[in-house]
């Protein structure tokens, strides 16, 4: 009987002790996850900068309030189109740029259309009613907040009404080549799921954004990234 009861009590513990690894497996791959965004989000707007006139602009740069970008939104249609993606967002607080926010962008589109593709896209918020949009956790562009294809090239030319005419900048690369593009009727949403990931739980975007917690570590790759650009571009 002793025997029996102390079989069944390591059973009992062998289970608890498996399920307890498994699930912290889930965790670790769920945080590289969500790491390995801010890494590609860095890499992304590192490639980009660095291309010599195929860029964003430093003034325009210089003035955005805050920079969000999308590792491979894929695009795609036959007729009716539609795109979607994961991204990461970052706004300026009074101690440099705030701890990252995780959000999908999804949204149809119609036209004369067919194929797919991946895309890197980078949007920029221009004004503080565009941030305001942003911190609402979901706003759909055009709608809430006006955008346009932002400028290419390593100044803006001084005759473009960039600062006037939209909320939010919009460009995307793919195949090399890198433009501004059109997103009219994109919903942008925070990723809830990747937020608990990355964060071990549940963190508003006014909190992030706003600078009223303190970056991780694991958000250094895209934020020194950026601080690096945005400060180069208000020299």
């Amino acid at each position: 009987m002793r025997r029996s009861l102390v079989l069944l009590l390591l059973v009992c513990f062998l289970t608890c002790f498996q399920t307890t690894i498994l699930s912290a497996d889930e965790d670790a791959k769920a945080n590289t996850k969500a790491s390995g965004r801010i890494e590609a989000a860095g890499t992304v707007l590192d490639e980009i900068e660095a291309a010599p006139d195929q860029r964003i602009p430093e003034e325009v740069l210089g003035s955005a309030e805050c920079v969000a970008v999308v590792p491979s939104l894929l695009k795609g249609g036959f007729v009716v189109g539609g795109r979607y993606g994961k991204g990461v967002a970052s706004c300026r607080t009074p101690k440099g740029w705030s701890a990252p926010a995780f959000f999908t962008i999804g949204g149809g589109s119609f036209g004369l259309q067919i194929g797919g593709q991946a895309v890197d896209l980078v949007m920029l918020i221009m004004n503080k009613n565009g941030m305001n949009n942003l911190l609402s956790s979901q706003f759909k562009l055009g709608a809430d907040a006006s955008a346009a294809a932002g400028p290419v090239g390593r100044h803006a030319s001084a005759d473009t009404d960039w600062k006037m005419r939209a909320e939010v900048l919009t460009y995307s690369r793919a195949r090399g080549l890198f433009a501004g593009l059109e997103l009219h009727g994109a919903v942008i949403k925070q990723d809830k799921d990747s937020t608990r990931e990355f964060y071990g739980r549940m963190v508003p975007f006014k909190t992030s954004l706003t600078g009223e917690i303190e970056p991780p570590k694991a958000a250094y790759p895209f934020l020194s990234t950026l601080a690096k650009w945005a400060q180069q571009a208000s020299k």
